[in-house]
């Protein structure tokens, strides 16, 4: 009978050990997963906040669904290998095409957005720029909206601190950095090719026969602030669509450089750029004399612009076309 009892004792004790081994794994997993859980529900909530033209919005890390009306944070996006959801697809850029794929959703016009489809889409970050800025606080009621439209008075710097906030936004700060280095160091080059030229310039944009004239500080003026030309006349008045000028006043600013953005390219027309510069007036000047005139892509300088790829397509198109 000791014996038994003894056995049987010995029986219990290898049960109840084996129990208490499994709860305790039990108890280590179940704490494992919390620890996990938590983990993932901090990343899901991770925000930071952002002062932009428009006002301060709280804007999640890494957010999934992206809306982009901006053609040069697209191109910067695109860039740094970050996913969009949706776009205005109607006047996208040539060198931006591929986001007309049926994979991506159009966002409706350039300056109309579809509300019923972005409701329908429900992002988690809405990205404008000024051609959406009267329609801020309806998007900022669907979705966290920020403004990043470049400040072209500061074109630079504002390009700088806004594709250093997408690397903030996206996880890519290594990356908007080595971007950031190799498009100053081509600015650099320029400026010394600029300052060796010694040479001014005037910038325009053709519109189906007329033509606007651009200077420092204006919408295409970082060839003057940034790039080192000198401007012709640094009088014109600092606005967005330009101040109206005649052929006349082209042959008698006579220009040894003369810088020309299609529009009729992007929007259509009858009258391009060059077939508008053909008379007397224009062939007097030194900029065609010396074939100094630079067509610029309308893609880069008018539809989009302060992106990473625009911004190194601009310097490069400039230092490529520069005598």
């Amino acid at each position: 009978m000791k014996k038994l009892a003894l056995l049987m004792s010995l029986i219990f004790l290898v049960v109840f050990a084996a129990a208490c081994g499994s709860d305790s794994e039990q108890t280590a997993v179940a704490s494992e997963g919390d620890t996990t859980n938590e983990t993932t529900t901090d990343e899901e909530v991770a925000e930071i906040e952002v002062e932009h033209q428009l006002g301060t919005t709280t804007v999640p890390v890494n957010p999934e669904k992206v809306v982009v009306f901006d053609y040069g944070t697209l191109d910067s996006l695109d860039k740094l290998g970050v996913e969009i959801t949706a776009i205005p697809q109607d006047s996208l850029p040539s060198y931006l095409e591929k986001y007309e794929d049926a994979k991506y959703e159009n966002a409706g016009g350039i300056k109309e957005p579809d509300f019923e489809k972005l409701a329908g889409i429900d992002p988690d970050l809405i990205i404008i720029s000024g051609r959406q800025s009267e329609v801020y606080e309806d998007l900022n009621e669907l979705a966290p909206t920020i403004y990043m439209g470049v400040d072209t008075s500061r074109y630079m710097d504002s390009f700088t601190e806004n594709v250093e906030l997408l690397g903030q936004i996206f996880g890519k700060e290594a990356e908007v950095e080595a971007e950031l280095t190799a498009i100053n160091d081509e600015i650099t080059a320029l400026n010394e090719k600029a300052i060796a030229k010694s040479e001014n310039g005037l910038i325009i944009l053709t519109n189906d026969g007329s033509v606007s004239a651009y200077g420092p500080g204006s919408r295409f003026g970082l060839i003057h602030d940034v790039f080192g030309f000198a401007p012709v006349d640094d009088t014109l008045e600092v606005s967005t669509h330009g101040q109206n000028v005649s052929f006349e006043y082209i042959a008698e600013k006579d220009p040894q450089n003369l810088f020309v953005v299609d529009r009729n390219k992007v929007v259509g027309g009858e009258n391009s750029a060059e077939k508008t510069l053909e008379n007397e007036l224009v062939q007097k000047t030194q900029a065609y004399q010396n074939e100094n005139i630079i067509y610029l892509s309308p893609d880069y300088w008018y539809l989009s612009g302060g992106g990473l790829i625009s911004v190194a397509g601009m310097i490069n198109e400039i230092s490529e076309n520069i005598n």
